[in-house]
């Protein structure tokens, strides 16, 4: 499989999804702006979101993927298709069940995530009708996190990274058609949630089933629980659940902290956080979806030297692009907020928090990157107690932290306590890979490095100098005219960084790979 050409390819769906998405945040932005009642909703979509995260996209990835990997190498389709359909039915009667516990428990959820809206009673009840039309989520997307196990195991990662353009699509729907009809508007984005989730089912279905592995789901979950696949897969889940619940915990404790730093503040953070999740879905996300198929075959083939240089070529390419985005997201966040978000409700006040929220988060912008690189080196050798250990560490470390940068930063704060915690679990992750000799480094990393901090040194150089001869949040600033800015700075950035590499002998045909 030439790595190159499928990262390009996950990239460029992710692209489309992320694209889709910033539509998406635009038109929000502008019909919603930063309020109470989008912090309403920004917190109802946490809820599901997260625990989304932690049993399907996270802990069940994790455990299921390797396992699945496995029996497709070593027992044929016929058994895997049999650990498939009964990893499926324990999963979907467990969410079935978590949706009616958590439909009936949703008043509880909101005070614990966000006491902060307490005070106003009319917000606190809109966040829990929202959560409410929104939990079936989780069920949704844990089946589409189970599909895209599935195909990516079989090579398949088109739809994968598809899927999510889905929601973005059902949420543009209905912040342009849907929300302007409605007595409380912002109940569209929970319907629409909903509605994505279904797309998103439907879309996976025919492609499970033109490889043969579309699930048939048993009545009785029971004949799923006494799978011996499916009770190495829960036992994998319990520790997994620990290492993502540990980022997970985070959030919530900065989503409430976020809650009482006054009306809009949950929904500034989710502004940056938006426009910091774009590089990271691009090349994380994407990198670790195609690592981790391959690592686990090189781990099955127990080829140490393949496993190696797998993830030393991940992080050599993570490095050349996680880095400039990083120096872009903090250069340039006065511009990428206004230029994005400055329309209708949202005011220069708000412009002014997000980009402090964005520069927050390009301080630690490779280390969240190189947390998906680094993690799958783990997975695959279904090592998820050592990943545990750390993102527990990493979750006291990033809230000691919130005492100090909240008092001080605000919101930002919080965002730059997230940011230095993904890099203390980047740089544990790498020291103990290295420490078990499952990553050497290759030759040559101290040249690559000086010439990347070159280029970087050189870009920030001009970010910094173009972006000031502009007025990018002046009261009558065209929108048109600070679109073609902003273009032209970040041409004028990129031209300058890749133009330096090329200079210094980069030649990126070096970064193709075929995996064994």
């Amino acid at each position: 499989m030439n790595l190159h050409k499928t990262l390009a390819t996950v990239s460029g769906m992710t692209m489309l999804s992320r694209v889709t998405g910033l539509i998406r945040e635009i038109l929000y932005a502008r019909a919603f702006g930063a309020d109470a009642y989008t912090d309403a909703f920004a917190i109802a979509f946490r809820i599901p979101n997260l625990l989304r995260r932690l049993f399907a996209e996270g802990a069940f990835s994790q455990a299921f993927v390797p396992i699945l990997g496995e029996y497709k190498n070593q027992k044929g389709d016929l058994v895997t298709k049999q650990l498939v359909d009964h990893v499926t039915t324990v999963l979907i009667w467990a969410m079935v069940l978590t949706c009616i516990i958590g439909i009936l428990a949703t008043p509880v959820f909101v005070y614990f995530i966000a006491s902060g809206l307490t005070g106003n009673e009319q917000v606190f009840e809109a966040s829990v009708f929202m959560t409410r039309i929104m939990f079936p989520y989780i069920g949704f997307m844990s089946f589409v996190a189970l599909a895209g196990g599935i195909l990516n195991t079989w090579r398949e990662f088109k739809i994968p990274a598809f899927t999510s353009v889905l929601l973005n699509l059902a949420f543009i729907v209905a912040s342009l058609f849907v929300a302007p009809y409605l007595e409380h508007p912002i109940y569209a984005m929970a319907f629409a949630v909903l509605v994505g989730g279904v797309l998103q089912v439907a879309l996976q279905a025919p492609a499970l089933l033109k490889i043969g592995m579309l699930p048939r789901i048993a009545f009785n979950p029971m004949s799923g629980l006494r799978d011996v696949g499916v009770q190495r897969v829960l036992k994998k889940m319990g520790p997994a659940v620990f290492a993502v619940s540990a980022a997970q915990l985070s959030l919530l404790i900065n989503t409430n902290i976020a809650s009482r730093l006054g009306n809009g503040s949950v929904s500034l953070l989710t502004y940056g956080d938006r426009l910091m999740e774009f590089p990271t879905a691009l090349l994380g996300v994407a990198l670790g979806t195609i690592l981790l198929p391959s690592l686990t075959k090189a781990n099955a083939d127990n080829d140490r030297l393949e496993y190696s240089s797998l993830l030393d070529w991940g992080l050599r390419l993570t490095f050349l692009l996680a880095l400039p985005s990083a120096v872009g997201l903090a250069t340039l966040s006065v511009p990428l907020t206004a230029t994005l978000f400055q329309h209708g409700k949202f005011d220069a006040a708000s412009v002014a928090i997000t980009s402090q929220v964005l520069i927050a988060y390009g301080v630690g912008l490779i280390g969240l990157i190189v947390v998906k690189i680094l993690a799958p080196g783990f997975y695959a050798k279904q090592d998820i107690r050592t990943p545990v250990k750390i993102a527990i560490g990493v979750l006291i470390a990033t809230q000691a932290m919130n005492y100090i940068f909240v008092p001080l930063f605000a919101v930002a704060g919080l965002a730059l306590s997230i940011s230095i915690g993904a890099c203390l679990n980047a740089g544990f992750l790498l020291w103990s890979l290295m420490r078990r000799g499952i990553y050497k480094p290759e030759k040559g990393w101290i040249q690559y490095l000086v010439r990347l901090f070159t280029a970087l040194l050189l870009m920030a150089a001009v970010a910094l100098w173009s972006a000031n001869q502009f007025n990018w949040v002046g009261p009558h600033t065209n929108s048109l005219l600070r679109v073609g800015a902003l273009l032209a700075v970040m041409g004028a950035c990129g031209a300058t960084y890749f133009g330096a590499l090329l200079a210094m002998g980069f030649r990126f045909r070096d970064f193709k790979r075929i995996a064994h």
